[in-house]
């Protein structure tokens, strides 16, 4: 545990010695508002809850995620300081855990800094706040899943701006896995099981019932499982790019 923390903190220093941790959470939380309040008509709907506010945060994190990701292991791999990062007495897995575990806290850290709107909802009417709780713990969780994958594609190549449009793509189908338009393509071509099985890989089809305040035991393994399983690859991804 002390070698994943040792990495842990030498990612978290590295996101604040820099403008991108700024830069990220100024751009996270004004597109937050503005989709919330325009798009999301949250005055507008004029009911007490944050519905207007998550329902939006997948797509916000189809972008934003893959930008904190794409330097995870890139970097490393175009500077030739992942060799030097895997000489310490660390295991490859612990490694991808720590920098996972900064990036995971570092957007938590973003999305904590939207309370005024809780604080907001909660002026303006009655909401259930143990509903907005669950959407809060629901939309850390599906930031992970993001990151996972990020930083997975992240290991297999040395460019952070190919690590950044690959991650935007494979998140971008992860997320439209379970829509109407890409289920209604299917429909004729594949059976009935093979359509149920590609809705459930949505990102979106199991972060709306943690929106809406059910905790489902299934959202939540399927998070962690896909976590787990993206944070596998990863490790054997990093240990395959330093025997390149």
């Amino acid at each position: 545990m002390s070698a994943i923390m040792t990495v842990f903190r030498r990612e978290m220093g590295a996101y604040f010695a820099t403008p991108l941790a700024y830069i990220f959470i100024t751009v996270f939380l004004v597109l937050a508002g503005i989709l919330t309040f325009f798009m999301g008509a949250f005055l507008e709907r004029d009911q007490a809850d944050l519905i207007a506010f998550f329902q939006f945060h997948p797509w916000l994190y189809v972008v934003l995620i893959p930008a904190i990701a794409m330097r995870l292991w890139a970097e490393e791999v175009q500077n030739g300081t992942i060799e030097l990062l895997l000489t310490l007495p660390i295991s490859p897995f612990q490694a991808v855990f720590g920098k996972f575990l900064a990036a995971w806290v570092f957007a938590g850290v973003a999305l904590v800094l939207t309370f005024p709107i809780w604080l907001t909802v909660n002026y303006l009417g009655d909401p259930d706040n143990g509903t907005i709780l669950a959407g809060y713990i629901g939309s850390w969780f599906m930031a992970g899943g993001y990151l996972a994958i990020g930083s997975f594609v992240s290991a297999l190549t040395r460019n952070q701006v190919i690590a950044f449009v690959l991650g935007v793509a494979f998140c971008f189908v992860v997320t439209m896995a379970g829509s109407p338009v890409i289920l209604g393509l299917l429909n004729g071509w594949v059976g009935d099981d093979a359509i149920s099985f590609i809705a459930s890989l949505s990102f979106i089809t199991h972060f709306n019932d943690l929106m809406k305040g059910v905790i489902d035991l299934r959202d939540v393994i399927y998070f962690a499982s896909l976590i787990i399983a993206f944070l596998f690859a990863n490790t054997v991804a990093v240990e395959r790019a330093r025997g390149a």
